[in-house]
């Protein structure tokens, strides 16, 4: 990995629609256009409901600035798909690391460190942080 880029982030859910409007929620919290890479990849390849290896490799290739890709899912055969996918090797880029976060929480907290500059150790944190959000 190198320096220069920014950590991307990829979501993955079993449903495109999902997946799209949590990347625009993020995208939106993290203020907008000035934020790191982000992706869904939700949905199968023809639009229906499950997860898909292809739509996660293509979405991680596309966010990978070098820096490493943190993944955040939404359901077990989501874990199953990306763990599948790291223990493969060579499927997806180098950094890349699955992060066990809350899918929106984790999502926003992700992208709004990785915008500001994060490593993926640190977008992995506040991701995982939040976990301990409380809404009461």
């Amino acid at each position: 990995m190198s320096d220069g880029g920014q950590v991307g982030i990829v979501l993955v859910s079993h449903s495109r629609e999902v997946a799209a409007a949590v990347a625009e929620l993020a995208k939106g919290l993290a203020g907008g256009g000035g934020t790191a890479p982000v992706a869904p990849a939700g949905g199968t390849p023809d639009g229906g409901l499950g997860t898909s290896a292809e739509l996660i490799t293509a979405a991680a290739e596309r966010v990978d600035g070098g820096a490493g890709v943190a993944v955040l899912v939404d359901l077990g055969s989501a874990v199953l798909t990306v763990k599948a996918l790291l223990a493969e090797g060579g499927e997806l880029p180098d950094g890349t690391r699955l992060v066990d976060a809350p899918f929106v929480e984790g999502a926003v907290a992700a992208l709004v460190t990785a915008s500001a500059g994060g490593d993926l150790e640190a977008v992995e944190a506040a991701a995982s942080e939040a976990y301990d959000y409380r809404k009461v």
